[in-house]
């Protein structure tokens, strides 16, 4: 999936770099389906205390973002190696995965207590890094 723009003609961008290519990254949908699990998770844990059901999808959401944030963790590392990329992101990912186990061990356990602002608090820099990753894309 690639966006393609071209420059504008008399202006600096024409001639030989007429055409320049901005694709998606592997680190970018990596982020974005990580955030998107972690919402996920967000709604499940509402459905949970109100539905039958809600234990299931939460079961279910718990296993897709532990699965997410392994993925970020395999684009960060080669975007990293043969990408040439920043090890920065390699941290985030290694970060997000530690979070992730600290939050199924805490599930397991029903601590609630610390469960849940640990939940927020990885929303929240999901969003964050998602959001730099768009702002970064926006600017090239």
């Amino acid at each position: 999936m690639a966006i393609r723009t071209t420059a504008v003609p008399g202006t600096a961008e024409s001639g030989t770099a007429a055409a320049t290519e901005r694709r998606i990254t592997f680190v970018q949908v990596a982020t974005v389906l990580q955030t998107l699990a972690i919402f996920f998770q967000a709604v499940t844990a509402g459905l949970l205390l109100s539905t039958s059901y809600g234990e299931t999808l939460h079961g279910v959401g718990a296993r897709v973002m532990y699965g997410a944030s392994m993925l970020y963790v395999l684009a960060a590392v080669l975007a990293w190696r043969p990408g040439g990329g920043s090890p920065r992101s390699i941290l985030y990912a290694t970060g997000f995965l530690v979070l992730a186990s600290v939050q199924v061990v805490l599930g397991i356990a029903h601590v609630p207590s610390v469960h849940v602002p640990l939940g927020v608090l990885m929303f929240g820099l999901s969003v964050l890094v998602l959001a730099q990753a768009l702002v970064r894309r926006a600017r090239a």
